[in-house]
């Protein structure tokens, strides 16, 4: 990654912010920024009119939560995936060690050479 920052133009709740980064990150904070705005226009379309500081520490926390949640999705995905691979090897063990106990029992005819 460059050490070189670009500074970047952010818009959220019609202010606008400059915000530095090395440039092969600015496509991410601008959908990062987009989304965050899209939070904050939520929770102040919600009703109550409330101060920036505090449509700010709502949409962190709504972020915060769905992430957690996500994380908690993921985890419990790759458990189901950890029980569903131990499961197909075992199967595996079991077909191989039937294969080796057949190819024991009827051993192939010596090639007369």
């Amino acid at each position: 990654m460059t050490q070189d920052r670009q500074t970047l133009e952010i818009t959220l709740l019609d202010r606008k912010y400059m915000v530095a980064c090395p440039p092969e990150e600015q496509e991410q904070l601008l959908q990062a920024a987009r989304y965050l705005n899209r939070k904050m226009l939520d929770i102040r379309r919600g009703g109550k009119v409330l101060s920036l500081e505090r449509v700010a520490i709502m949409a962190a926390l709504n972020i915060t939560h769905e992430m957690m949640q996500q994380g908690s999705r993921a985890e419990q995905s790759n458990e189901v995936h950890t029980e569903q691979l131990s499961r197909m090897s075992d199967q595996l063990d079991d077909a191989l060690l039937d294969l080796k106990q057949v190819i024991q029992s009827h051993p192939l005819p010596s090639d007369p050479d």
